[in-house]
């Protein structure tokens, strides 16, 4: 047997009241949990009582896609490449830990995208994240390929809740919950043999990836993704027991991974804390100091305006016995929108702490390095990579150890 180390999104009006309906009937129709300030308290689904080992599926979660940040600069403020990358680790594992809570499901794990054998699979795509908005696009499968949903998922929360956060909670908790309590609501629909049957999906399909030539066909895959089990392979299949020996190792490598993700998520849970903090706080105050200049710049305008409007319209004896008004209103309208564009000014300040924020915040988010046999790897927008290049050496591992040939693979990626 080899030996192997694992550390580690009139006509006017009527036109406006049409697109009031559609976009009302839209929001009807989709397929978005939303949970806003003052909305009420998002509870966590759980199991009444423990439940027996043989109705636990397994939960899989992969390391969620970053997405796109905002092309435009002032959308963008304090956002960067390295931020996302960080947040598209932070988020599932989070998960995973709001997850397991339920009690519903066996071993809930975080892994590298298109990893295959698990019972359920969760995937996950950051829409935005600010610190003040977290919109999620979140979908859920089993091993028959059957889809259990596809939602988008909102929260908005104000700064004030940053000084209010309990160990172990996200500012966002309710959109974790609600996330947890939708994979507990589907599976709460399943039947004991249809959970069952999941499992052996999930066994047979890991088999089929390490070789393909012994397992392929006990499966087919339809156009839509759906798996059928042609047939289970036989119990005393020294094939598919070795399979299970196989499957054993990669579990360690993965429990390995979550346990080098466990020390990035406490690692990086403060940092990321005060950047959200502080980018919601900083985005606030921008916001305000906006507001505050277009009204100061709307009433000068206005003050000049009225002058204007006084001295075209009004008779010689009005404009005589105003002149002294029209001078104040010119001058004071001036003076408004000179304090207008004071405050404005102040806005690159604030953005540029954002910015600052965003900085610190990447510099302090270090990838994760993971050792396997011997041989450090970072995890970060390759830890795919490794992994499959991991899965291709438990392939030469089974090849070597059952005699039968595996898809050719290469080891070094």
């Amino acid at each position: 047997m080899t030996n192997f180390v694992i550390n580690a999104g009139r006509k006017t009006g009527k036109l406006i009241l049409l697109l009031a309906v559609l976009s009302l009937l839209s929001a009807c129709a989709s397929t978005v949990s939303r949970q806003k300030n003052g909305d009420p308290p998002v509870v966590l689904s759980k199991v009444s009582q423990e439940l027996p080992e043989e109705q636990l599926l397994d939960v899989w979660i992969e390391l969620f896609d970053p997405g796109v940040l905002p092309t435009k600069k002032k959308d963008a403020l304090g956002l960067s490449k390295d931020i996302r990358e960080a947040e598209a680790r932070y988020i599932p594992i989070h998960l995973r830990g709001v997850v397991e809570k339920t009690g519903y499901w066996g071993a809930v794990r975080v892994v590298p995208r298109n990893t295959e054998g698990s019972d359920v699979l969760v995937r996950g795509l950051i829409v935005s994240s600010d610190g003040s908005e977290l919109e999620l696009k979140v979908s859920a499968e089993d091993a028959s390929g059957r889809v259990w949903f596809r939602k988008t998922y909102k929260g908005e929360v104000d700064p004030q809740i940053y000084e209010h956060l309990t160990q172990n909670m996200d500012s966002f908790q309710a959109v974790y919950r609600l996330i947890a309590n939708d994979l507990a609501k589907y599976r709460n629909t399943l039947s004991d043999q249809e959970r069952v049957a999941i499992s052996q999906y999930a066994d047979v399909r890991f088999a089929a990836d390490m070789a393909p030539e012994a397992f392929d066909g006990h499966l087919q895959q339809d156009d839509k993704g759906m798996y059928t089990l042609n047939r289970l392979p036989a119990e005393n299949d020294p094939a598919f027991q070795r399979v299970g020996v196989v499957r054993e190792r990669d579990f360690m490598l993965i429990d390995t991974l979550n346990g080098q993700f466990d020390n990035y998520y406490l690692e990086m849970g403060v940092p990321y804390m005060e950047w959200r903090k502080a980018r919601s706080q900083e985005a606030a105050s921008l916001r305000e100091i906006k507001k505050k200049a277009n009204i100061r710049k709307f009433l000068g305008a206005a003050a000049i305006l009225g002058a204007i409007a006084i001295e075209a319209t009004g008779s010689y004896n009005t404009r005589m016995s105003t002149g002294t008004l029209r001078d104040v209103m010119v001058i004071g309208g001036a003076v408004a929108i000179k304090q207008g564009m004071d405050i404005n000014a102040q806005s690159p300040i604030h953005k540029a702490a954002i910015e600052e924020l965003g900085d610190s915040f990447s510099n302090e988010a270090q990838p994760m390095v993971v050792e396997v046999d011997g041989e450090v790897h970072k995890l970060t927008g390759s830890a795919e990579v490794q992994y499959q290049q991991w899965r291709a050496l438990l392939r030469e591992i089974y090849a070597s150890e059952t005699g039968l040939s595996v898809a050719e693979s290469n080891v070094d990626g």
